[in-house]
């Protein structure tokens, strides 16, 4: 009996998996999901991606594991084995962040208990990895949750930038002095860019610009 050639590891459609949800087939541009972290978690650089990692690393294990459970799933129970699947990752790592980066979980609080219910991770496990093997399902999750982390750092960076003259917690603009007359020196924060409408605008603008840059994504989506 012939077998079937296995595919490689890194083959030409695994790596679509990974290049497609970082621009075509982006999760918050393109597929406007996860939106909702996005404005309230991007204040901050190290936000983003303490988010950005405990989103990587949900997603990754939660597909490799619903991919391996998936011949034994009852189809009826389906979406409850995946919450309870996404849950108790989700529990790993909001205990991980409360025993040592204390500071960053008191930040984050509700939002990272709100990675159970994200649309991103939720829309893999039911279209991908329930359908897939454990490999392609390890690298769809990585794609995916890089293609999440690369929008939540980008309007991060302007955010804390230009709203707070920082970035990393580390000062770039110099602080604001008032001076006598008409001079006054320094960067003075500018408040708008902290508020969750500016992250709004901001993802707005990245959406324009890149189904400006190829209009083939209006017609697909």
């Amino acid at each position: 009996m012939s077998k079937e050639p296995k595919e490689p590891l890194f083959s030409k459609k695994n790596k679509k998996l990974v290049t497609e949800p970082l621009a075509d087939n982006n999760p918050i541009t393109v597929q406007v999901l996860g939106i909702c972290s996005a404005l309230a978690i991007t204040v901050q650089v190290n936000q983003a991606i303490v988010m950005s990692l405990s989103v990587l690393f949900v997603m990754m294990v939660g597909n490799v594991v619903i991919s391996l459970l998936r011949n034994l799933i009852p189809s009826r129970i389906r979406i409850i084995v995946q919450l309870v699947v996404v849950a108790a990752l989700v529990i790993v790592v909001n205990e991980v962040l409360a025993a040592y980066m204390p500071d960053i979980s008191e930040k984050l609080s509700v939002f990272v208990g709100l990675i159970i219910t994200n649309c991103i991770i939720m829309g893999r496990f039911e279209a991908f990895a329930m359908a897939n093997k454990p490999w392609p399902s390890l690298i769809d999750g990585f794609g995916n949750a890089m293609g999440y982390a690369i929008l939540l750092i980008i309007v991060s960076v302007f955010r804390e930038l230009f709203g707070s003259g920082t970035l990393m917690g580390f000062q770039i603009f110099g602080d604001y002095i008032a001076g006598d007359g008409l001079y006054q020196y320094g960067y003075a924060n500018n408040n708008l860019m902290i508020l969750p409408p500016m992250a709004l605008i901001i993802v707005g603008v990245i959406i324009w610009v890149q189904r400006a840059k190829n209009p083939a994504l209006i017609e697909e989506h």
